[in-house]
């Protein structure tokens, strides 16, 4: 993907303008591809940093989204709320989120695939499991219907 920069959008971060021109890229997500080189002004490694100039020609290299190995497990889930676009889950704590190295199945990520049945978004690709969290596994809160 090639994006010239025009009249009226220099003199802006270069994560910034990427985030305002494509929503499906996030700024951690744009920051890792400039130090990737996979994100190139004017044929040139940059920085997250660089303010764009007029005429600049920012070249955008999506990798391929890569086929995981990660198997659904039927796991029973806290689930609090959900519909055809969200899913909220009072996640255990100790339960990790995501497959890694010393935690390949019994994470959350596992437990939800067998639960969405195929019908998961994706993040950077329809093969990796769309799941947006802010915890990590020794995290967990109560949750208490009472309250509004």
């Amino acid at each position: 993907m090639e994006i010239k920069v025009i009249n009226g959008e220099e003199k802006q971060r270069l994560d910034k303008y990427i985030v305002s021109k494509n929503t499906e890229l996030s700024r951690t997500m744009i920051k890792k591809l400039i130090d990737e080189n996979e994100i190139l002004v004017n044929s040139k490694k940059t920085k997250t940093s660089y303010l764009i100039q007029k005429d600049d020609v920012i070249t955008i290299n999506l990798p391929q989204a890569k086929e995981t190995n990660v198997q659904a497990q039927d796991i029973p889930l806290d689930i609090i709320y959900e519909d055809n676009d969200i899913i909220v889950v009072n996640k255990p704590k100790g339960m990790v989120v995501h497959p890694a190295v010393g935690n390949l199945d019994g994470t959350l990520v596992n437990a939800i695939m067998a639960h969405c049945k195929g019908n998961l978004s994706g993040i950077g690709g329809k093969l990796r499991p769309g799941i947006v969290h802010r915890l990590d596994k020794d995290t967990s809160r109560p949750f208490n219907s009472s309250k509004k």
